[in-house]
C-alpha cells in the first residue's frame, strides 16, 4: 500500500430509505362495493375499547412500543412486534353486509361484505387497519432510531395523517392519525438530533484520526527506537482502517498527514542505518589493520618493545566501535590469536630464563655451602685463598631469581666477614666496612633495581642497558672488595 492510499476511507453513506410497501388490493370476492382501499402488510397497533375513550396521541410519548432505557447511540432495532386489534370494538357489519366503523362523529360506512358471515368481514377490515398501524409503527421506529431520511419520513407521515381518517378500515383511525400527525410535528427536531449525532460521531472519528496522525508525526520527529516505532506505525494503519464516518476531503487530508509522517520516519530510519553501516565499515577496516599489525608482531623475539606495542594495539582496539555482534566476534578472534601467539612465545622464553636462573641459584648455593665450611681459625691463609677462588667462581655464575638475590649476597658477606675477623684470634671485633666497598655495593643494589624495573616494563632496550650497567657495577664491587681484603 502506498503512502497516498488511504486504507480507512470511511465516508459514511446515508442509509437507503426503507422502500414503500407495495399497496395491495383486497380480492374482489371479499368486497362488493369496489372501493379502492390501499393497505400495507405488517403488524398491528394497540386498540382502544371504544371510540369515546380514544384520544390524540402525545407527540412526546412512544405509542408504538413500551418505554426502554435510552441508548448512547441510536441503533436500528427489529420491526415492531405484531399486535392484532379487535375490530369488534370499533365497527360492525349489518344484516345486508354493510361495514361500519365507529368514530367520534358517529358511524361511517367503509365498505360492504358479501363473501361470508359478518365476523369474517369485520376481521377483514380489521386487518386493513392493522396494516395501516404497522406502517405508522415502522415510520415511528425509523424516526426514533434516526435511520433513513427525516424529510421523507415526514412526507409519508403527512400522507398517512390525511388518508387514515377516511380509510376503508375498522379500528382506532383517529388515534392512528394522531400518531401520524405527531410524527410530522417531531420530524424536524428528530432530523436536527440526527444531524447533531452524526456531527458528533464524525467529530469523534476525526479526533481519533487526528490523534493518530499527531502520534505518527511525533514518532517521525523524535523516535530512535526503530523497531518499536515501525511496529507502532503498522498498528496505526490497522487502527486507521477501523475508523469510518468521515467525509472524503477531511479523511484524505488526515491521511496525507499520517503518510507524510510515516515517510519522514522511513527516511530518517534509512539514513540512520546507512550511517551505521558506513561506521561499521570504517570500524571493520580499522580492526583489520590492527589484526595485520598484530600478526606481523606475533613472530617478534624483541620481547620488551613488542610487548609494549601489543599493549598499544589492545588500547587502540578498544577505542574502535563495534562492527556488529557476529562480525566483531570473528575479528576479535583473529586479533586475539595473533596476540596470544606472541605472549605464548614470550612465556616460553621467560620459562627458559627462569629455569636458567634457578640452576644458577643452585650453583651459587653449592659454592656458598663450600665457603661456609671454611675454618679460618685453623688455616687463615688457606681459608683466604679458598674464599677468593670461590668468589671468582661465584661471580662468574649468571643471574639468579630476584627473590633470592639478597639472601645469597648476605650469606657471602657473612663468610667474608668471618674470614676477615679471624686475624684477631684473641678477640671478637667487627671491622668497619671499607667506604669504597659500601659505595660499590649500594651502586650494585641500585643497578639491580633498575634491571628489575626494565624487565617488568618489558622494554628490551632498557633491559640491555641495565644488564650492562649491573655487570660493570659488580666488577667494580669485586675489585673494591679485593682491594679492601689486601
Amino acid at each position: 500500500m502506498s503512502s497516498t492510499d488511504d486504507p480507512g476511507n470511511g465516508v459514511q453513506q446515508a442509509a437507503p430509505p426503507i422502500a414503500e410497501t407495495p399497496e395491495t388490493t383486497a380480492p374482489e370476492a371479499e368486497h362488493a362495493s369496489g372501493s379502492p382501499d390501499a393497505v400495507t402488510p405488517a403488524a398491528g397497533t394497540p386498540a382502544a375499547p371504544t371510540p369515546g375513550e380514544a384520544a390524540l396521541a402525545d407527540p412526546t410519548e412512544d405509542a408504538a412500543a413500551p418505554a426502554s432505557p435510552a441508548s448512547p447511540a441510536p441503533v436500528p432495532g427489529p420491526p415492531p412486534a405484531l399486535v392484532v386489534s379487535d375490530p369488534a370494538q370499533w365497527g360492525r357489519v349489518d344484516e345486508d353486509g354493510t361495514v361500519y366503523v365507529r368514530t367520534a362523529d358517529g358511524e361511517r360506512e367503509v365498505g360492504s361484505w358479501q363473501a361470508g358471515d359478518a365476523e369474517a368481514g369485520l376481521a377483514h377490515y380489521g386487518r386493513r387497519f392493522d396494516d395501516l398501524a404497522t406502517e405508522v409503527s415502522l415510520l415511528e421506529a425509523r424516526l426514533k432510531a434516526h435511520t433513513g431520511n427525516p424529510a421523507e419520513i415526514k412526507n409519508k407521515a403527512q400522507a398517512l395523517a390525511g388518508s387514515i381518517p377516511t380509510a376503508a378500515a375498522v379500528g382506532d383511525l383517529e388515534g392512528l392519525a394522531a400518531r401520524a400527525r405527531a410524527m410530522v410535528a417531531t420530524a424536524d427536531s428528530a432530523a436536527a438530533d440526527s444531524r447533531a449525532e452524526k456531527a458528533a460521531a464524525r467529530a469523534a472519528q476525526i479526533a481519533r484520526k487526528e490523534a493518530l496522525a499527531a502520534e505518527a508525526e511525533q514518532i517521525a520527529a523524535e523516535s530512535t527506537a526503530w523497531k518499536a516505532a515501525g511496529d507502532r506505525l503498522k498498528a496505526i494503519v490497522e487502527e486507521w482502517k477501523t475508523i469510518r464516518g468521515i467525509d472524503r476531503k477531511t479523511d484524505e487530508a488526515l491521511w496525507s498527514r499520517f503518510a507524510a509522517a510515516r515517510d519522514a520516519f522511513g527516511r530518517r530510519r534509512g539514513t540512520h542505518f546507512a550511517q551505521l553501516d558506513a561506521q561499521r565499515g570504517e570500524a571493520r577496516a580499522a580492526k583489520q589493520e590492527l589484526i595485520t599489525e598484530a600478526q606481523r608482531l606475533s613472530a617478534s623475539t624483541d620481547w620488551g618493545p613488542t610487548s609494549a606495542a601489543m599493549r598499544s594495539l589492545m588500547d587502540r582496539w578498544k577505542a574502535v566501535p563495534r562492527t556488529g555482534r557476529d562480525g566483531d566476534d570473528d575479528l576479535w578472534k583473529e586479533f586475539r590469536a595473533a596476540q596470544d601467539a606472541f605472549f605464548a612465545a614470550r612465556a616460553e622464553q621467560d620459562k627458559a630464563r627462569d629455569a636458567e636462573q634457578v640452576a644458577n641459584q643452585r650453583a651459587k648455593e653449592e659454592l656458598l655451602a663450600e665457603a661456609e665450611q671454611l675454618d679460618p681459625a685453623k688455616d687463615l691463609r688457606g681459608a683466604q685463598h679458598a674464599l677468593r677462588r670461590i668468589q671468582e667462581r661465584y661471580d662468574a655464575i649468571g643471574h639468579v631469581p630476584r627473590g633470592v638475590m639478597r639472601s645469597l649476597e648476605d650469606r657471602m658477606q657473612a663468610v667474608e666477614q668471618k674470614v676477615r675477623g679471624a686475624t684477631d684470634a684473641g678477640r671478637v671485633r667487627t671491622a668497619p666496612e671499607n667506604p669504597m666497598v659500601a659505595s660499590m655495593r649500594a651502586a650494585v643494589t641500585k643497578a639491580e633495581e633498575q634491571l628489575a624495573k626494565a624487565e617488568a616494563a618489558g622494554d628490551q632496550r632498557r633491559i640491555t642497558e641495565a644488564q650492562a650497567n649491573l655487570a660493570t657495577r659488580r666488577e667494580w664491587l669485586a675489585e673494591a672488595e679485593k682491594s679492601a681484603r689486601r
